[in-house]
C-alpha cells in the first residue's frame, strides 16, 4: 500500500517504510528521516494543512480525535534531565494502547501526552513513569462535601473522580463527609469541585483560614433544615395517620391526605427526589432512587385512587390509598438522619478537643506597641508577649524572660518545663509562672497543633482496606435491590393472592426501602473516626485506616535501644568509693575536673553532682586525653578520671578493682576511675539507663506472643546486658544505621509481620521498610514523618496502647460489617413476603416498619462505633 509523507509529499510504500509514528491513533510513515523529525516539532501545522489525497484524510481522523475522546495531560517529573532517559521514557509510553502523542521535555522536566482515557488512564503512566526510578510531585486536596446519605454516594463521587484527568488517587469518607484526593499539581481546587458538584453533591470550600467556622456554620444549617423538614413532615404524618385509621369527612377524606401528603412528598422529602434524579441523569443509582421510586409508586398509587376509583373497581379490587406509607417512610427517614447527623457529630469530637485547645488571639509588639490581634494575624517573626495563665499563641523560640510551661497536652508530663532564652515552646500549651517573649517560627498550618489536627483529620477520613469489600458491594447493591424488588412485584401481581396489585405494591415498596445501604456505608468510616480519635487522646497519632488495621496484626517488633527503650541520656547508675572517700567528695572532685569537658559522660558526673548540690570549682593544668579521659589539679590535688587504660599509662595500680570494673560492664555500664594524687578514690558507673516502663512494655510483649527484638548498634557485650534486664533474646547489634532497613527486610522475608519503633533520623528508613513504623515523639521530624504511628507523648506503653486500639476498632468494624450485611440478608426475602407460606398476611412487613428500621439500622451502627470511646487501651 502506498500513502503520502505529510511533509514533502513523496508517494511511500507502507510495506518497506522505515520512517513511521504512531500519532493520534493513526500511522504515518515517511520517506526520509528529516521528514521523521520535521514532523515531530509540530504535526498540527501539517495535518491541518489544505491537503488532498491520503493526507486529507488523515487530517479528518486526526481532528475527530482531537474533539472526541482524546485527553491531554501534563506530568511533571523529578530527574528527567538528560535526553536520552527522556527517549526511553517517550518510547515505554508509546507503546501502550490508548497512547497517541508522547513528548519528553526534559529542559522543564515534564512530559506531554496525549490519550484515549477509556484505553488507559493517568494512573497508569504514573506507574510507568515511577517505574523507570523517576519522581512525580503529587498534591493532596481535601474536600468537605454535603448531600451524601449513603455508601452508593461514596462509591459514585469516587469513581467521578478517579475517571477525571490528573486525579491519582480519591477516598470519600461518609462519616467525616470527606474526599481526600492525591492529583497532579495542574488539577485545582475549582477542577476538583465540579467534578464533585457534576454528581449532585454540594462542595464546602475549606481552603481559607477561617474553614472550620465556615463549615460548622454549613455543617449547622444543615442540620436546621433536616430538624425543620422532620417536625413538619411528623406533623403532617400524624394528621394523614388520624384520617386513615378515623371515618371523619367521608366524602374528602383521600382528597384531605392528598393534599397534606404533597408539601410531604415536594418539600420535606425533596432531597431524596432531587437525588433521584441525578443519579438517572448519570445513569447511576443510589439510595435516594429506592427512598424516591418507593415513596413515589405509594404517593401515585393513592392519587388514582383517589381521582381514579373506577380503574381500581373495574380491575376487582379496592380503590385503597397509602398516603400514609409514602408520609411515614419520609419522616422516618428524616428522623433517622436526624439522629444519624448527631452521632456523627460525636465521633468528630477528638477533632474538636484539639482544635478548643488553639489561642484564639495574640499579644504581639509591632512598631514598639504591644497588640492584641486574632491567632490568623499572626506572621513568622513577630515578638509574642506572653503572660502568666496564658496559652502560647503559636510555635516558637524565646529570646527574652524566664517561666515554666504547661506541655502535657504533647508529652503527658504533668509538671511544668523550665524555659528561658533560646528554648522552643509550642502553640496552645499553657505558661505557668513567669512572663517572657519569643519569636513566632511557625504560624498557622504550620504550628504542631496544626499539623497534629491534620494527621487526625486525614487518618478520620481515610479508608482501611476492610473497608475495599464494603465498597464492592456498595457500587452493586442498589442495582440488585431494584431488581430483586421488581420480581417482587411480578411475583405477586401474577400468582399473589387477592388483592394482588395491593400486595405486590407493598411487597415492592418494602423491599425497596428496607435495602437501603446506609449503615454498609458507615460501618468502616464511622469506626475509624471514633479509634483514631480515641487514639489522638491518649497521644497516639495514626495516620490512615491502613495503619490502624495492620497494627493489630503485628507479630514481630524491633526495638531501637537508644533513646526508645533507653533514656538517650547517660547518667551516673552507681558510685564504688574506695579508702573510705565519701561519695560525695569523689563527685566534688570528678565533677569539677569534668567542667572543662563536653564528653556525654562527664555531663553525666556534672549532673549528678548539681543534683546532689555539690558546688564544683574550675581546674587548673586541665588536659584532655582522646578515648582515654582528662587529668588536672583541684585544690593542688592532680585529680585523674578515665578508664583503666588511661590509669594503666599513668602507672595507677587498679588490680583491686577488676572485679568490680568486670561487674559493672557486664551489666552494660562504662566504669569510670576517678585517681586522686596517683591512689584510685573512686569508680563511677555511667549508663544510658531504661525508660521507666521499658521493662513493662516488653513483659505484656512476651505475654502476648508478640516477638520482641532489640537493634542498636552498640557492641554486643553491652546490648545484650540491657537486653537481659529487658527479658530481650532476640538482639541485632553493631548496626549501622543504613544497615538497619536490610535487618527488618530480612525478618519480613521470614514471613513475619514486623514493626518498627524508633526515634532518630538514623531510623527513618527502617521505619518507613517496616509493615508498621512506631516513631516516638520526642524524636525527629524525619523519623516521625517515615512512621505509620506517633507517639507523641514519649509513651513506651504507647506500643500496647495502639495495638489494642487496633484490634479494638477493628473488631468493631467487623461487627458494624456483620450487622450492615445481616440486616439485609433477613430485611429483604421478609420485605418480599416469604413468610407468607408459614404465616400467611401476617409475614407481610409494613412499608412503614421497613422505613424505621432502615433509619435506625444507620443510627444502630454508629451507636456501636460510639463505644469505642469507653474503651481500654491498657489493661
Amino acid at each position: 500500500m502506498t500513502v503520502i509523507d505529510p511533509i514533502c509529499g513523496m508517494e511511500v510504500d507502507t510495506e518497506t517504510a522505515e520512517y513511521k509514528i504512531k500519532y493520534k491513533g493513526e500511522t504515518y510513515y515517511f520517506c526520509a528521516e528529516s521528514c521523521l523529525v520535521n514532523f515531530k516539532k509540530g504535526p498540527e501545522r501539517y495535518l491541518n494543512s489544505e491537503s488532498t489525497g491520503n493526507i486529507a484524510v488523515q487530517t479528518e481522523k486526526a481532528v475527530k480525535a482531537k474533539s472526541g475522546n482524546d485527553i491531554e495531560i501534563t506530568i511533571p517529573i523529578i530527574g528527567l534531565t538528560r535526553a536520552l532517559p527522556g527517549q526511553e521514557l517517550e518510547t515505554l509510553l508509546r507503546s501502550h494502547d490508548g497512547v497517541d502523542e508522547v513528548t519528553a521535555d526534559p529542559n522543564s522536566s515534564h512530559v506531554h501526552i496525549r490519550y484515549n482515557p477509556a484505553k488507559i488512564n493517568s494512573e497508569k503512566f504514573i506507574e510507568i513513569i515511577k517505574s523507570l526510578g523517576y519522581e512525580i510531585p503529587l498534591e493532596r486536596t481535601e474536600i468537605a462535601i454535603s448531600g451524601m446519605s449513603c455508601a452508593s454516594c461514596v462509591a459514585k463521587i469516587e469513581n467521578g473522580l478517579l475517571h477525571s484527568d490528573g486525579v491519582i488517587d480519591a477516598a470519600v469518607n461518609l462519616g467525616t463527609e470527606r474526599a481526600f484526593i492525591t492529583h497532579l499539581p495542574n488539577i485545582g481546587f475549582e477542577d476538583l469541585k465540579k467534578v464533585v458538584e457534576s454528581s449532585g453533591y454540594k462542595v464546602i470550600d475549606i481552603s481559607t483560614d477561617n474553614a472550620a467556622d465556615i463549615e460548622r456554620r454549613a455543617r449547622e444549617n444543615d442540620f436546621k433544615k433536616l430538624k425543620t423538614k422532620f417536625i413538619i413532615s411528623a406533623i403532617l404524618s400524624g394528621l394523614i395517620l388520624i384520617l386513615m385509621v378515623s371515618s371523619i369527612l367521608p366524602g374528602v377524606n383521600h382528597y384531605i391526605q392528598f393534599l397534606l401528603t404533597i408539601p410531604v412528598i415536594l418539600w420535606a422529602g425533596s432531597q431524596f427526589y432531587r437525588g433521584f434524579w441525578v443519579a438517572l441523569k448519570h445513569k447511576t443509582t443510589d439510595m435516594n432512587t429506592l427512598i424516591a421510586v418507593g415513596t413515589a409508586a405509594a404517593f401515585i398509587y393513592s392519587a388514582l385512587a383517589t381521582f381514579y376509583p373506577a380503574l381500581f373497581v373495574a380491575a376487582g379490587s379496592n380503590a385503597n390509598v397509602y398516603f400514609d406509607t409514602a408520609t411515614v417512610i419520609i419522616t422516618l427517614i428524616l428522623l433517622g438522619k436526624l439522629l444519624e447527623t448527631r452521632a456523627k457529630g460525636k465521633t468528630s469530637e477528638a477533632i474538636k478537643k484539639l482544635m478548643g485547645l488553639q489561642a484564639k488571639t495574640a499579644r504581639i509588639i509591632r512598631n514598639g506597641l504591644e497588640i492584641d490581634i486574632d491567632i490568623n494575624g499572626v506572621m513568622v517573626g513577630d515578638i509574642v508577649v506572653v503572660r502568666p495563665g496564658e496559652k502560647i499563641p503559636v510555635d516558637g523560640k524565646i529570646i527574652d524572660g524566664y517561666s515554666g510551661v504547661d506541655e502535657s497536652m504533647f508529652t503527658g508530663e504533668s509538671l511544668p518545663v523550665e524555659k528561658q532564652s533560646g528554648d522552643d515552646v509550642i502553640g496552645a500549651t499553657i505558661n505557668k509562672t513567669g512572663s517572657f517573649k519569643f519569636t513566632a517560627t511557625k504560624v498557622g498550618k504550620d504550628t504542631v497543633l496544626s499539623q497534629i489536627i491534620r494527621m487526625v483529620a486525614q487518618a478520620q477520613g481515610s479508608k482501611a482496606p476492610i473497608q475495599r469489600l464494603a465498597d464492592k458491594i456498595a457500587g452493586i447493591f442498589v442495582p440488585i435491590v431494584i431488581i430483586i424488588a421488581l420480581v417482587t412485584f411480578a411475583v405477586w401481581l401474577v400468582f399473589g393472592p387477592s388483592p394482588a396489585l395491593t400486595l405486590a405494591l407493598l411487597n415492592f415498596i418494602a423491599v425497596l426501602i428496607i435495602a437501603c445501604p446506609c449503615a454498609l456505608g458507615l460501618a468502616t468510616p464511622t469506626a475509624i473516626m471514633v479509634g483514631t480519635g480515641l487514639g489522638a487522646e491518649n497521644g497516639i497519632l495514626i495516620k490512615g485506616g491502613e495503619s490502624l488495621e495492620s497494627a493489630y496484626q503485628i507479630d514481630t517488633i524491633v526495638f531501637d535501644k537508644t533513646g526508645t527503650l533507653t533514656m538517650g541520656k547517660p547518667q551516673v547508675t552507681e558510685i564504688v568509693p574506695q579508702d573510705g572517700i565519701p561519695k560525695e567528695t569523689a563527685l566534688y572532685y570528678a565533677g569539677s575536673i569534668e567542667k572543662y569537658s563536653e564528653h556525654p559522660l562527664g555531663e553525666a558526673i556534672i549532673d549528678k553532682a548539681l543534683e546532689l548540690h555539690i558546688i564544683l570549682k574550675n581546674p587548673t593544668s586541665f588536659r584532655a586525653i582522646p578515648g582515654h579521659g582528662i587529668e588536672g589539679l583541684i585544690d593542688g590535688k592532680k585529680i585523674v578520671l578515665g578508664n583503666q587504660k588511661l590509669m594503666s599509662d599513668m602507672q595507677i595500680d587498679t588490680s583491686r578493682l577488676i572485679a568490680v570494673i568486670d561487674r559493672l560492664a557486664g551489666e552494660g555500664k562504662t566504669p569510670m576511675i576517678l585517681a586522686v594524687d596517683g591512689k584510685p578514690a573512686s569508680i563511677f558507673a555511667v549508663a544510658d539507663t531504661l525508660k521507666p516502663d521499658a521493662s513493662r512494655l516488653i513483659e505484656i510483649l512476651l505475654r502476648r506472643g508478640i516477638k520482641p527484638i532489640m537493634i542498636t548498634g552498640d557492641n554486643k557485650k553491652t546490648a545484650a546486658a540491657v537486653a537481659s534486664q529487658l527479658g530481650i533474646k532476640d538482639v541485632m547489634a553493631e548496626v549501622l544505621p543504613g544497615e538497619k532497613a536490610d535487618r527488618i527486610k530480612e525478618l519480613q522475608e521470614q514471613g513475619v509481620k514486623v514493626a518498627m519503633v524508633g526515634d532518630g533520623i538514623n531510623d527513618a528508613v527502617a521505619l518507613a521498610q517496616a509493615d508498621l513504623g512506631i516513631a516516638i515523639g520526642s524524636g525527629t521530624d524525619i523519623a516521625i514523618e517515615a512512621s505509620d504511628i506517633t507517639l507523641i507523648k514519649d509513651d513506651l506503653l504507647g506500643v500496647v496502647k495502639a495495638i489494642n486500639l487496633s484490634k479494638k476498632t477493628i473488631n468493631t468494624i467487623k461487627w458494624n460489617l456483620f450487622w450492615a450485611f445481616i440486616y439485609n440478608i433477613i430485611g429483604i426475602p421478609i420485605a418480599a413476603g416469604v413468610l407468607y407460606l408459614a404465616l400467611g398476611t401476617r409475614g407481610f412487613l409494613n412499608p412503614m416498619i421497613a422505613s424505621a428500621a432502615m433509619a435506625f439500622s444507620s443510627v444502630f451502627v454508629v451507636t456501636n462505633s460510639l463505644r469505642l470511646k469507653r474503651a481500654k487501651l491498657l489493661e
